[in-house]
């Protein structure tokens, strides 16, 4: 009987350890010394290495000892030449990409972590004592302590589970429903299997115990300090809601005739139903001694001159809801429209006819998604999506293979030219691309695209969206001498706008169009320096008590998803798409979790303890 090779079993072994590997490399964990990252990436060049050509098998090894030296605090300034001088060369004459890669990484790494070298070789240590955290803790930019509210949710408390949540943010509910979660991006879960569905965790816990009947906590002693905020979007309410906790009496004036921002304005229902937002801004209003003024704008009904007279601190949470346009020509014609405008209109109640149109769309975020799906669910014939790069796709992965189901076509590596307008009704009738190819990556690790030697073509549409960024409305505060740069209100990372006593802001004013729970962080750090100063120190603690943790044996297990209705129902309206977890998938989802504050993790940054 002849004898079966194993050379493919062998190969099949090793992508199997290749695909579990990949899964440590996405988890490496915040706070993790660079330079140690590098020497293990070069080992991996290392052991890649076929051993043919003495740069390759002895260079990467030189380099390594040398690597090991600065760590080990036994090295001199000189070994950082040595480590380049080896490297060029190494770079230059191997044989093969394993060499000239790993080389290469190197140095990158000599100019990307200049003072880590410096400081691991004078002072023996990391540039800021660098300690692993907790990743989700540390990724989230609220430092929501996650571990201790998956832990309240595994307990059945789920009143518990939103205290927890809104210990750092006030919107538990809108962050259930849309928050893109970093927080997920490196959980050590995904060492064993894949990372733990926070978001999901949240929904259900909201979903449980709305957030409007689980109490708030008691606000602190009246300081008699007055702070008027300006905007009731994400960022304003939050800081409104810390400063009132703290004992602050609290003015919010905003343009619209209801809170929210972006999260009402720009985040279609099907995507956050308007009464589940509702819930968390009624428990916000609902915390202390917080007025709010609506369809109050700043310039026309009242100066901000008098808010900077009238109370003790201003903070500006204005956000950015106004869509860019581009500098072109007609794109000022009929039926060409931003995504941010378009989905207030259809927040508003005035949502354009689309029945039998041609739809294209500019851009690949998030928002862009959104609009792209609103265009869907009001009986559009067709929406193409245009990007001029394949990773200009910035959406969440599960809005883009959403927007795909619902019939959404996508094509790449189209540069848009100029948009095309009937002469005599001024309403755009196509737009002109030019097809692109792949050039080198940039600095970032971004591919860059030049013009492909085929012509511009012409695709025909009758409706336009501009899914190319947002901007801020600061022409009113900037002619009351709000500091403003390229759009932006400049103010530092504690909030304080550059050269105004007594003013702060944050969000996507300062920082340009983000997230939700970016601008719910900007709004907490701002509430806290308000509060430095004005001259208190107050904190704000629930008093609650989070479940032990017990050892997990780390057993795989599959991860549990949100699932969603099926598209040919969805797409037909504008009812909410995700379906529930059910009990049995919270209570597993949550039992995978490893605790990794108490289990693995040298600091809980931003959360309990140190």
């Amino acid at each position: 009987m002849r004898k079966l090779s194993k050379k493919g079993n062998m190969n099949e072994r090793i992508d199997i350890t290749l695909r579990k590997f990949h899964s440590r490399m996405t988890s490496y964990p915040p706070g993790m010394c660079p330079l140690a990252l590098y020497k293990s990436l070069l080992q991996i060049s290392m052991n890649q290495s076929c051993g043919k050509c003495v740069p390759c098998r002895d260079g990467l090894a030189e380099v390594d000892y040398l690597l090991k030296s600065i760590l080990n605090g036994d090295a001199t300034m000189d070994t950082l030449g040595e480590i380049e001088k080896k490297c060029r060369m190494i770079a230059e004459t191997a044989d093969c990409a394993v060499g000239v890669v790993g080389a290469n990484l190197i140095l990158d790494s000599l100019s990307e972590f200049a003072d880590e070298y410096e400081s691991h070789i004078t002072k023996r240590r990391c540039i800021e004592n660098v300690t692993q955290t907790i990743p989700c803790i540390t990724l989230c930019p609220a430092h929501v302590d996650v571990p201790g509210y998956v832990a309240m949710i595994k307990e059945e408390d789920y009143s518990g589970a939103v205290r927890v949540i809104r210990n750092r943010n006030p919107f538990p509910t809108a962050c259930a429903f849309v928050c893109e979660h970093p927080c997920e991006r490196k959980c050590r879960r995904s060492l064993v299997d894949a990372s733990i569905n926070i978001r999901g965790l949240k929904k259900y816990a909201v979903e449980q115990a709305p957030a409007d009947t689980v109490p708030t906590p008691e606000p602190n002693v009246k300081t008699g300090k007055r702070i008027a905020v300006i905007g009731a979007g994400p960022s304003g309410m939050t800081a409104a809601y810390y400063l009132c906790l703290m004992g602050h009496e609290v003015e919010i004036f905003e343009e619209h005739e209801k809170g929210g921002g972006m999260l009402r304005y720009g985040i279609p229902e099907y995507r956050l139903p308007k009464e589940k937002l509702d819930r968390d801004i009624n428990a916000i209003l609902n915390s202390g001694d917080i007025r709010i003024h609506y369809n109050t704008k700043i310039g026309r009904d009242i100066s901000f001159k008098k808010l900077r007279d009238d109370y003790d601190a201003v903070y500006i949470g204005i956000g950015a809801q106004i869509g860019n346009r581009m500098p072109m020509e007609n794109a000022d014609a009929k039926n060409v429209i931003p995504a941010a405008d378009f989905l207030q209109l259809v927040a508003n109640g005035n949502a354009p006819d689309l029945t039998g149109k041609k739809v294209v769309l500019i851009g690949g975020g998030n928002v862009a998604m959104d609009a792209a799906r609103t265009a869907v669910r009001l009986n559009a014939e067709s929406i193409h999506v245009f990007t001029r790069k394949r990773d200009d796709y910035t959406a969440l992965k599960e809005e883009i293979e959403g927007a795909m189901q619902e019939g959404v076509s996508f094509r790449s590596m189209l540069s848009f030219l100029n948009i095309e307008a009937d002469n005599e009704t001024n309403e755009v009738k196509a737009v002109w691309l030019q097809p692109q190819i792949i050039a080198e990556y940039d600095q970032y690790g971004m591919m860059t695209t030049e013009h492909s030697s085929n012509y511009p073509y012409r695709f025909k549409c009758d409706y336009l969206i501009l899914g190319v960024g947002q901007r801020s409305d600061v022409s009113d505060f900037d002619k009351e001498g709000v500091p403003v740069n390229r759009g932006r209100i400049m103010a530092d990372e504690t909030c304080m706008v550059k050269d105004m006593e007594g003013v702060f802001s944050g969000g996507d004013c300062v920082t340009g169009p983000s997230t939700a729970i970016n601008a719910i962080a900007a709004g907490q750090v701002a509430a806290f320096n308000i509060d430095e100063y004005l001259g208190y120190h107050h904190k704000i603690d629930d008093k609650i008590a989070i479940p032990p943790a017990y050892p997990n044996p780390c057993i795989p297990t599959g991860r549990s998803e949100v699932e969603e209705k099926d598209p040919f129902d969805r797409k037909g309206n504008f009812n909410y798409v995700e379906l529930s977890m059910t009990y049995e998938e919270a209570m597993r989802e949550s039992g995978r979790c490893l605790r990794c504050d108490h289990y693995g993790c040298g600091v809980m940054e931003g959360g309990r303890g140190e």
